[in-house]
């Protein structure tokens, strides 16, 4: 526990400050979390990332989180067809490995980098948005998993899922989606979020944390999967970058997808 509470706050105290300060700061530390990400996820599957799979993997995630311009879309046709040309590549590959790198394998690639680079490219354009679009996102995966702990500890007898996370109890989730509506009430009435009318923006709320512990749970299936207790070691006491980041691929995405950010 010491070890644990010790990385949380030099972990906070480097990454909040950058976080508030956006930017390239932001940009270079969203990239480094996203390239750590994709390392540990292929890792889950033994495939090294300096190996011709990894690094189209690692050339196809710089395409999806290339920053865009104000008037672009989030992913333009370029970076699509950029994507596409990857893919192809990799499915050449399987037939050069004489299929030791297989279909199934090229395919959870792909995924891979669907799955951590959309959720970081939407970290960075999330910020672009406004400070306190992203400091929400933050505080909502923050106050449901605290609150889901704390609940789960007091109330918690029903298992939620739990051949996937077998500590997880319905009471603890609803706990967690209860804490996140206290916390949409609060930046409501204090004004931090304006042009969504309340009732609107407590359900977008409740969203939010559900999925963000949905998140949670893939991740675990991920790790369950493939027989691992961490997705990496970066952060002593707490894992790798996606046992700490997996709420917020879910919910960054959505956060963007709904009508929340105005």
């Amino acid at each position: 526990m010491k070890t644990r509470t010790i990385t949380a706050i030099i972990a906070l105290l480097i990454f909040v400050p950058i976080v508030v300060w956006g930017a390239w700061p932001l940009l270079i530390a969203v990239f480094l979390l996203a390239y750590t990400a994709l390392y540990e996820i292929l890792k889950m599957n033994r495939i090294h990332i300096f190996s011709i799979p990894g690094i189209l993997s690692m050339v196809a995630l710089f395409i999806i989180m290339m920053p865009q311009a104000s008037y672009m879309p989030h992913i333009s046709v370029f970076q699509v067809d950029l994507i596409i040309v990857m893919a192809l590549l990799m499915l050449s590959f399987t037939v050069i490995s004489k299929n030791r790198f297989s279909f199934v394998d090229m395919g959870f690639c792909v995924l891979a980098v669907a799955y951590v680079g959309i959720g970081f490219m939407y970290f960075y354009e999330t910020r672009e948005a406004g400070l306190i679009y992203i400091l929400y996102a933050l505080l909502i995966v923050w106050v449901t998993d605290t609150g889901a702990y704390l609940f789960g500890r007091a109330f918690g007898r029903r298992k939620l899922w739990p051949q996937i996370s077998p500590n997880k109890t319905i009471e603890g989730f609803l706990g967690g989606i209860f804490c996140s509506v206290l916390l949409g009430l609060l930046f409501y009435f204090m004004g931090w979020i304006e042009g969504v009318q309340i009732m609107l923006f407590l359900l977008l709320t409740m969203i939010l944390s559900m999925f963000g512990q949905l998140g949670d749970l893939v991740e675990s299936a991920l790790k369950r999967h493939f027989d691992v207790k961490d997705s990496g070691r970066l952060l002593p006491g707490h894992g790798g970058v996606l046992d700490r980041f997996d709420s917020f691929i879910f919910v960054l995405p959505l956060m963007n997808i709904l009508p929340l950010i105005t």
